[in-house]
């Protein structure tokens, strides 16, 4: 598998797309004025202490109160809070907590009110950013992401990522990580640590524990509220939690950005340092790509897949909704109930990157095509699985109901990203789906009516502007079809026809 990573900057913010094999599978958008990013660590300061939630709001600067849940304190907030009254009096500088006193820890029932105070000052992180009306999400149980590992403070455990199931290897990880790892520090050991060097994990431990250090001077004589740690820009973070050996192409069309990803795999990934490149070509970059493309035909309500099945996505306040539909398919399976299956199958792979494209969150119920055989559903159940296997946010997939219907839950941690697929509708008011669009519709129909060799000449009617943009120029879409086909398709400009409107008609002869 190829990956590439092409990133568009302009003035205000950055584009990171994300393509394995051509295809775009993650769009990411990172604006220069997000001061609120997932991972960030802010001195802020308590706010309304709610006893009836058992949670707070805190001051982190925005608009809107952050808000903390007692749960999400971790059990060493006191030993936090008194850390930190030290530091910021200049009591205590030594930042490696191995002769910090620890307070004991908090009851897992308790009170919120027996731990916090209004106008207390606390270090929280940012694990949800802010979403519509609401704040941030907070957290006081830290933690620092580095590459291979996670530093975790006021903790001793360690644990290994669950993607890592051998066994041997989970217990040659801990071993190694309890020979390095300072005292007052928990680790956590991420997926792309196995197989490494104990030298390799104590180079990630030391860069964590140098943040650490750093943000712990920030704390002394500090007002709040104060960002006091800052994650990586987004650039890094996705080299620093994806890059591996199937990585091929890094093209950014920014010199400043193309030398400083530059500088940072060199720290994390020397040997990949050469295939980050600078765009120079007059065509923009996203379409030099394919992606300005991808992005028009992936986000609309309607989602078209291989031989005319497509996916509706509807968005509600409380859940999104996927409805799997074989259109017009026609294919050489022996039984309805094959159709249905090899269907399924096709969408749970796009519904798999549907998902983290547009990083959907929250509830998502999925009504795929019924199936009578309990060994069909199940072998659906388990291609869902494996294909959101490679999905970083968290989530969790229940078993098809006897309805058919999948339920996914997926964390939401930052806004959806919803990127608008219309344009003005030429023959009258409203809008319409983008030309675009509409020929990834007509290529899937296409496909379907061309597989079948008792076709032999195919006709397609569309509207007068579809006809003159398909036709248009020596190199133009219906050319690019023939080449592909092998087969020449006569296409008839119809003034009756509705802008989307099309349809093929077969002369047998």
């Amino acid at each position: 598998m190829k990956t590439e990573l092409i990133i568009r900057s302009n003035s205000s913010d950055i584009d990171f797309a994300l393509l394995k094999d051509g295809k775009l599978i993650e769009l990411n958008k990172e604006t220069t004025d997000n001061k609120f990013s997932v991972g960030d660590i802010f001195l802020a300061k308590i706010g309304k202490v709610l006893t009836g939630l058992n949670a707070s709001f805190v001051n982190v600067g925005y608009p809107k109160d952050g808000f903390l849940h007692y749960h999400d304190l971790g059990a060493k907030v006191k030993s936090l809070t008194n850390f930190i009254k030290k530091v910021s009096t200049g009591k205590y500088k030594e930042f490696t907590l191995k002769n910090f006193r620890y307070e004991k820890d908090i009851h897992k029932d308790g009170s919120i009110n027996d731990v916090l105070k209004s106008g207390q000052n606390l270090l929280v992180q940012i694990v949800k950013e802010p979403i519509s009306t609401k704040g941030p999400r907070l957290s006081s149980e830290l933690s620092i992401a580095g590459r291979f590992l996670v530093l975790v403070p006021f903790s001793d455990r360690i644990s290994v990522s669950q993607k890592i199931e051998d066994s041997k290897e989970k217990e040659r990880l801990k071993r190694l990580v309890k020979s390095i790892k300072p005292k007052g520090f928990g680790v956590i050991l991420r997926t792309v640590a196995e197989g490494k060097k104990v030298a390799e994990l104590d180079k990630d431990l030391q860069n964590s524990l140098d943040r650490w250090k750093t943000m712990c001077k920030r704390i002394a004589n500090t007002n709040t509220p104060t960002k006091v740690l800052s994650e990586l820009n987004r650039a890094s973070s996705i080299l620093r939690d994806l890059m591996n050996d199937s990585f091929t192409n890094i093209v950014t069309n920014d010199e400043t950005l193309k030398l400083e990803i530059k500088e940072y795999l060199q720290e994390i990934y020397p040997e990949k340092e050469k295939i980050v490149k600078l765009h120079k070509s007059a065509t923009p970059i996203f379409e030099k790509y394919g992606i300005e493309r991808q992005i028009k035909t992936s986000f609309g309500k309607t989602v078209s897949m291989s031989r005319g099945a497509y996916l509706v996505i509807e968005h509600t306040e409380a859940l999104h909704v996927i409805d799997v539909n074989s259109g017009n398919r026609s294919n050489k399976a022996g039984s309805q109930e094959e159709t249905a299956l090899e269907v399924n199958l096709i969408a749970a792979t796009e519904i798999a990157r549907q998902l983290q494209l547009r990083d959907m969150g929250g509830i998502i119920v999925v009504d795929f095509i019924d199936m009578h055989r309990s060994e069909n559903r199940n072998k659906l159940f388990q291609h869902l699985k494996e294909q959101m296997s490679l999905d970083r946010t968290k989530h969790k997939i229940l078993p098809p109901s006897k309805f058919g219907l999948i339920q996914i839950t997926r964390q939401r941690v930052r806004p959806e990203l919803s990127i608008k697929t219309t344009e003005p509708n030429p023959n009258s008011n409203g809008e319409v789906e983008a030309p675009i669009v509409l020929l990834d519709k007509i290529e899937a129909d296409l496909e379907r009516v061309i597989s079948n060799p008792k076709n032999k000449n195919v006709v397609l009617n569309v509207h007068p502007f579809i006809a003159s943009y398909l036709t248009k120029g020596i190199s133009s879409i219906r050319f690019r079809w023939y080449l592909k086909h092998k087969k020449w398709i006569t296409i008839i400009p119809r003034d009756a026809y509705k802008y989307l409107q099309y349809k093929f008609k077969i002369i047998r002869k």
